[in-house]
């Protein structure tokens, strides 16, 4: 899911390099505060400087903002202006960027039927990855042997 790094196209600031950087390296989504704790030796003294580089980097297409996790991650590249799907594991934290364009259809035919106008989509499906549900189901599974 990790896009490797920004599009060379794209002209980033300093505190947007920084920012972009330690949400690459990460291996779950991070909240501000912890990218500002990860940050202060760069100088970052005030959660505003992260927010901002955050808001910035969204802007460009490079991030995307978890809603219900109020964490940030990096986008994978590959939806373009179309809303990805996030899986969210609530077992291990891991979070999977999918794309769906018939889903996208969906969703844009149910707001012509109904006259609203969306200016954004997030869409998150909490539950469990494909290993911690392997794990869930063998241990189920030993229980019911031991019965």
């Amino acid at each position: 899911m990790k896009k490797a790094s920004a599009d060379a196209k794209i002209k980033l600031t300093k505190n947007q390099k920084l920012v972009l950087k330690v949400l690459t390296q990460a291996s779950q989504p991070l909240g501000a505060y912890t990218i500002l704790e990860e940050l202060r030796s760069y100088g970052f003294k005030a959660p505003l400087t992260v927010y901002r580089a955050l808001e910035q980097l969204a802007g460009q297409g490079l991030v995307h903002k978890l809603e219900s996790l109020n964490s940030w991650t990096i986008c994978c590249g590959e939806h373009q202006a179309n809303p990805p799907v996030f899986e969210i594991c609530n077992d291990c934290g891991n979070v999977t960027e999918q794309f769906d364009r018939k889903l996208v259809k969906s969703l844009n035919s149910m707001s012509e039927r109904s006259g609203f106008i969306p200016d954004r989509s997030i869409i998150e499906i909490h539950g469990r990855c494909d290993d911690c549900g392997t794990d869930a189901k063998l241990t189920k599974g030993m229980n019911n042997a031991t019965d």
